[in-house]
């Protein structure tokens, strides 16, 4: 059913700000400064992909013809060019970790217009994790810690639109996408996601290595290499192609035994703005804080050996799961119902 015109969406597409939220919390894991390089860089030392360590390519796709064209009114207009558009699934906050909510349906034109004003507004210079101008200020190798305050300060209850089959819906965008230019040779499945400011996406790692390009707006990353694995507390709770972490980076003051375990990582820290492509090698744990209203794309790229090995390994769990046979009630997919008395 479609969305009355009177009252589009429903509910707020951006994060309630906490009033009292603390000036300093705790200290959280060590990070350091992510490689940031360029394409040219990279061919002169003779490098090739996959990389085995995330890597920041600056600049990575100001040749793609969707860094001139994709703006909020342009998908917007996009997604209202044929009449009436069927409404999409959503995202209500985290689905990570917690309880998983229901996720709405929404017209999905909509709440890119709303996000295209709230991209006017100027973006507040010390938002964040790790705002710039103190980013800046550290050398690559040189160990630091997070504002981890900065996730009191907002409630992770966004409307987002993520891993959205964009191509699917829309193909003809596929021409102003050069998917080949960063995953020769590989098949590919791509997923958009576009929200807010304060959009938070929960600590995971992919089976899959992944391109992250950013088309609009800027993200925080923060990954840890898969040999951090005994610091990042895996969870049991289902998610297609990923293995989730009972760490909820908005909640770490209220987890005393993930945090002590969280404490002991070394991380990364990428800042990653419109135009830089960011590779994450598969299994790397990330989690990821829009800094300001974000249009980005994720590519994941398999072989065709990966795909009959992890690929098909993960559908046959997939039905398992929806056959009711493995982790239901605990996944990312259902919403989990009240049980009856």
């Amino acid at each position: 059913m479609l969305m009355p015109a009177h009252n589009p969406l429903p509910l707020p597409i951006e994060a309630e700000r906490v009033t009292d939220a603390p000036v300093h919390a705790l200290k959280g894991p060590s990070f350091e400064l992510i490689e940031e390089t360029t394409w040219e860089e990279l061919k002169r030392a003779g490098r090739t992909q996959p990389f085995d360590k995330p890597v920041l390519v600056k600049g990575g796709i100001h040749h793609w013809p969707a860094w001139k064209k994709w703006s909020f009114e342009f998908l917007a207009d996009v997604c209202a060019g044929k009449g009436a558009e069927v409404p999409v699934k959503f995202t209500d906050g985290l689905v990570e970790q917690g309880v998983t909510k229901g996720r709405p349906f929404l017209p999905v034109a909509p709440y890119l217009r709303e996000l295209g004003k709230a991209a006017q507004r100027a973006p507040d210079p010390m938002a964040g994790l790790l705002p710039k101008p103190v980013r800046d200020g550290y050398k690559p190798g040189e160990r630091f810690h997070l504002n981890w305050a900065h996730m009191q300060s907002f409630k992770p209850t966004t409307l987002y639109l993520a891993q959205w089959d964009i191509l699917e819906k829309y193909p003809e965008l596929r021409r102003d996408l050069l998917i080949k230019s960063l995953w020769p040779g590989r098949m590919t499945w791509e997923y958009v996601f576009m929200g807010p400011a304060n959009t938070v996406t929960g600590l995971h790692n992919d089976f899959p290595h992944n391109w992250f390009v950013q088309l609009q707006g800027v993200k925080e990353f923060i990954l840890f290499s898969p040999d951090q694995r005994q610091h990042m507390c895996p969870a049991a709770k289902y998610d297609w192609g990923a293995t989730l972490s009972d760490i909820n980076v908005s909640r770490l003051p209220e987890q005393v035994r993930e945090l002590a375990s969280f404490e002991k990582a070394h991380g990364y820290h990428a800042r990653v703005e419109a135009g830089d492509a960011l590779f994450i090698p598969r299994r790397t744990w990330h989690s990821v804080v829009s800094v300001e209203p974000s249009i980005s794309l994720g590519m994941f790229g398999l072989t065709p050996y990966e795909v009959a090995t992890g690929g098909a390994w993960a559908t046959l769990r997939d039905w398992a799961h929806h056959l009711r046979m493995y982790a239901w009630g605990n996944c990312t997919c259902h919403q989990v119902l009240p049980k009856r008395s």
